[in-house]
């Protein structure tokens, strides 16, 4: 199917995902990468009692907290 009739089929309201591979879907800018950061040993005992506290594994307090940083930045 080419993608005017696609659109077509898509703008009349017409249920279009038997025409996709979802195999293939991502969400922009929701893509993983993983990056090495070197902490000083005092830093990871606070984290490590932080997660802890809150029953959630280490990575976890670091992600919530640089997001909740990076957010307040904008």
């Amino acid at each position: 199917m080419k993608a005017r009739e696609l659109d077509k089929r898509f703008d009349s309201g017409e249920d279009i995902s038997k025409y996709l591979d979802m195999t293939k879907a991502r969400k922009p800018e929701q893509e993983h990468k993983r990056v090495n950061v070197d902490f000083p040993l005092w830093m990871i005992h606070l984290l490590d009692k932080e997660a802890r506290r809150l029953n959630v594994p280490r990575q976890s307090i670091i992600k919530v907290w640089i997001a909740d940083r990076l957010e307040g930045a904008s």
